[in-house]
């Protein structure tokens, strides 16, 4: 499947990455093991008081020491896709007929324009991967111990005013693909037609 081939590199990205599918959002590893991808939301802690920090801090040690379970925690800076970002506010201005919000609308997308010339915008989003590994054949078991240490680390992050979000199978796919094609990622997104070829089978 050239869709998910590494830009200018002969080895496949499953070869590269060690997946060999993906069900249910959980994706499926060599030697029975498996993950689970959970986005989480951020919290301004520079805005916070310096008590509201060393709670925060507190809270935060005593949920790494509670959690018995293999994570990892990655953050991804990219840079945003500025031509989506205004094709959309165009359609949805296009219909404009006061003048001067069209102008306002119109001012707003040069405004961008003049300053993406000069500057990457850049989001980040946070992560945890969740690692699980079971000889269980059952999958329904597999996709149970995942869902208990998701909830248990989604209760341990709402303390701290955090909100996890599980990637569903093409958000996982998704992430691989633009890791390891950005340039074919933006030109070609992946599709829920693509997910239903690739869900349970290889990447």
């Amino acid at each position: 499947m050239s869709l998910l081939k590494k830009s200018n590199k002969q080895a496949s990205s499953r070869a590269q990455i060690a997946i060999e599918g993906v069900r249910d959002g959980i994706l499926l590893l060599p030697r029975n093991k498996y993950a689970q991808i959970l986005q989480v939301s951020s919290i301004n802690f520079e805005l916070m008081s310096e008590e509201e920090q060393d709670a925060l801090i507190d809270t935060y040690q005593s949920f790494l020491n509670s959690l018995n379970i293999n994570f990892q925690i990655l953050v991804r800076v990219r840079e945003m896709d500025m031509d989506r970002y205004l094709e959309s506010f165009r359609s949805k201005t296009a219909n404009e007929k006061q003048s001067i919000y069209k102008d306002q609308a119109n001012n707003y997308i040069s405004f961008v324009n003049d300053l993406v010339k000069s500057n990457k915008i850049l989001s980040r989003t946070f992560y945890i991967v969740l690692s699980h590994e079971s000889k269980e054949k059952d999958f329904d078991v597999i996709r149970s111990g995942l869902k208990l240490n998701t909830d248990m680390v989604a209760k341990g992050l709402g303390r701290m005013g955090m909100q996890v979000k599980p990637l569903n199978s093409i958000e996982s796919l998704e992430m691989f693909y633009s890791f390891y094609s950005p340039t074919q990622a933006k030109l070609q997104p992946l599709t829920n037609q693509t997910v239903k070829l690739l869900e349970g089978a290889v990447i």
